[in-house]
């Protein structure tokens, strides 16, 4: 194994609520069949093209997406509509960050929790976004190796927002813009828009196509986007293609994480047992009826 290129000591928290973060992919509510992690992607890129500083959609979808690892589908706007006044509300979901954010660069931590109650602008979804969110990712191939197809696929919208989370989490420890290495994030699979993801395995069949076919496809969305968004993205773009800086570090050691943990959500998956459930995570939590329902189990034979 390689040694680990410069940077900070450990990321071993990170990579905890990284993992959290993940789970964003496979959450989900009413307003929408897709995941929590493929409706921030959306909303983010629509805010984006709607004109609003990328700064300000990097922080205020970073910082959702941390809370949601605790609240889920519970956001300002539903709070709102259960009776809760905005203060309180907002009070709610900076709780929620609150008990996630320990391993978040403080300074960076304290822009995000500012931005808890920032609105995200509603301008016009780009096609590529929606087309990223349909578009599955191929798991782990490997050339001349057969694939392993893996249970639910995540989506590439669900990849990037995770991605784009973790690059802006991760930005200080490299000395990196956090809004950049976000939009390397939401930006890296544009070309997944219109090319079905074959993995490693396929890009190695491309061969010495593979970079005309990703230019092409890479400009064929960028032309979709206003100029000035256009030439940001460029930028983000432009600094991820090896790791000699710091957007590049940022963005690839998020990448990395994401493109493991998601393994590793599968293997956890596989090796769930309920005992987990009932000892680790208190389903029969503590309550009224808690006594009652262990005599359920116990007389249905279950524990």
């Amino acid at each position: 194994m390689p040694d680990a290129l410069p940077g900070p000591a450990s990321l071993a928290s990170l990579a905890a609520l990284g993992a959290e973060l993940g789970d964003l992919k496979r959450l989900r509510d009413a307003s929408s069949s897709d995941s929590l992690a493929s409706q921030l992607f959306r909303r983010g890129w629509a805010a984006l093209v709607g004109g609003q500083p990328l700064a300000e959609v990097a922080l205020a979808s970073t910082g959702s997406a941390v809370a949601a690892c605790r609240l889920g589908g519970i956001d300002r706007g539903v709070l709102e509509t259960a009776g809760l006044a905005a203060v309180d509300a907002v009070r709610v979901i900076g709780r929620a960050f609150d008990e996630m954010a320990e391993p978040v660069e403080a300074e960076l931590g304290d822009r995000l929790r500012r931005h808890l109650d920032t609105p995200l602008w509603c301008g016009t979804v780009p096609a590529f976004a929606e087309a990223l969110i349909r578009q599955p990712r191929a798991g782990a191939t490997c050339p001349g190796k057969p694939r392993i197809v893996l249970e639910p696929p995540e989506g590439h919208g669900d990849h990037c927002m995770i991605v784009a989370v973790l690059a802006c989490l991760l930005a200080p420890r490299f000395g990196a813009a956090p809004e950049t290495a976000f939009l390397a994030g939401m930006a890296h699979h544009l070309h997944n828009a219109h090319l079905p993801d074959s993995g490693f395995a396929g890009e190695v069949l491309l061969g010495e196509h593979l970079a005309q076919v990703m230019s092409t496809l890479f400009a064929r969305e960028l032309a979709t986007l206003p100029a000035r968004l256009a030439d940001e993205t460029r930028v983000a773009l432009d600094q991820i293609g090896d790791a000699d800086n710091p957007v590049g570090r940022a963005f690839n050691a998020a990448d990395v994480i994401d493109r493991v943990l998601q393994m590793r959500h599968y293997d956890q998956v596989a090796q769930f047992r309920t005992v987990q459930a009932l000892e680790d995570l208190d389903l029969v939590h503590v309550g009224p009826v808690q006594a009652f329902h262990y005599g359920v189990l116990r007389d249905a034979g279950l524990v």
